[in-house]
């Protein structure tokens, strides 16, 4: 693995941590705001939907600006192919094209009725073949980068 990928790679762990942090108190304003009581109950839809907006909207809102908090960390900043900042349509085409770290595998293994277990082996060996194949990328770019047409590029350091 190269230093460049090992550093994305800790980048989104990162990121999955503020994600998470993010789902969990958006979940309890919507539980809180419709009555929601389980996870199971009928909301449990536009429950999904509504955290798929708020996560859209936290990601373009950063993407825009340059960096996620997680990106500022690891000194990485995403631009378009030509190095300028992402607008709107292309941090939300970005956004749609981040999917594909998690909507494939959830797809195929879905309709087989597996363990919650078997899907996170699922989903973490999906996330393990897109990193590894972003070593065949000339510029060494994640693939949702390429799609989007954004690549991640160092960025400077903060001026103290």
């Amino acid at each position: 693995m190269t230093p460049g990928l090992v550093r994305r790679m800790a980048c989104m762990l990162y990121e999955s941590t503020l994600v998470f942090g993010i789902a969990v108190g958006a979940g309890l304003v919507f539980s809180i705001a419709s009555g929601m009581r389980n996870g199971m109950d009928d909301r449990r839809p536009l429950l999904i939907g509504f955290l798929v907006v708020v996560l859209g909207i936290y990601f373009m809102w950063c993407w825009v600006r340059g960096q996620t908090l997680a990106m500022k960390t690891w000194s990485i900043r995403v631009v378009d192919r030509h190095g300028r900042p992402l607008g709107q349509l292309r941090a939300l085409f970005r956004y749609g094209c981040c999917w594909l770290w998690v909507l494939p595998p959830l797809a195929v293994v879905a309709p087989m009725k597996i363990s919650a277990a078997g899907m996170s082996i699922a989903v973490l060996g999906w996330i393990a073949l897109l990193a590894m194949a972003s070593n065949f990328h000339p510029q060494r770019q994640f693939w949702h980068d390429v799609l989007a047409g954004t690549r991640l590029v160092p960025a400077p350091a903060p001026v103290k």
